[in-house]
């Protein structure tokens, strides 16, 4: 029984990263976020519209916990799972968690881009929203920390390298 928990900023290539590391270990791969929206038929800016952050954060947390039960799977977190209830104390005792750390700069470059599908972020100029990124990890750096694994490649992790990011990964288990 296997399961691996990725965690990290929003941007961070959780879900990229996920998908190739559950093909390298041949686990399953779950995206957290694309399981609330398939439960829920919505996306999860109209989650968020309609309910709230809060009401959204139980949401998450449950399901979360339902797909922690799982065996065999890496499952791609949202950026603030681990920040609400019990959720990063819950991943760690569940299986391995690994932080992929990225500098607010490179997150910042990464989510301009796409800025409009992300609730908390899609009516922020660039300015505002390296502020914006540069206090939030602040704030969220404590949680993340508590990984098991923290892996730390500097920058953003590109399509070229994610094979060795893989590797790299993986000898860290």
């Amino acid at each position: 029984m296997k399961r691996i928990f990725l965690i990290g900023y929003m941007g961070a290539g959780k879900t990229t990263v996920g998908r190739e590391l559950a093909k390298e270990l041949n686990l399953d791969f779950i995206d957290l976020d694309h399981f609330i929206q398939a439960r829920y038929q919505k996306t999860i800016s109209q989650i968020f519209q309609e309910m709230g952050e809060s009401e959204f954060r139980i949401i998450e947390s449950n399901m979360l916990k339902e797909i922690g039960d799982f065996e065999d799977v890496v499952i791609s977190t949202g950026g603030g799972t681990p920040c609400f209830f019990d959720n990063m104390d819950y991943m760690n005792n569940a299986g391995t968690t690994i932080y992929l750390k990225a500098t607010p700069e490179a997150l910042s470059d990464r989510l301009n881009t796409c800025k409009e599908k992300r609730p908390l972020i899609k009516d922020k100029s660039k300015e505002e929203l390296l502020d914006f990124v540069v206090e939030n990890l602040t704030k969220r750096e404590p949680y993340y920390s508590k990984a098991i694994v923290i892996h730390e490649p500097g920058e953003l992790i590109n399509r070229d390298d994610i094979n060795k990011y893989i590797l790299q990964l993986i000898k860290k288990l």
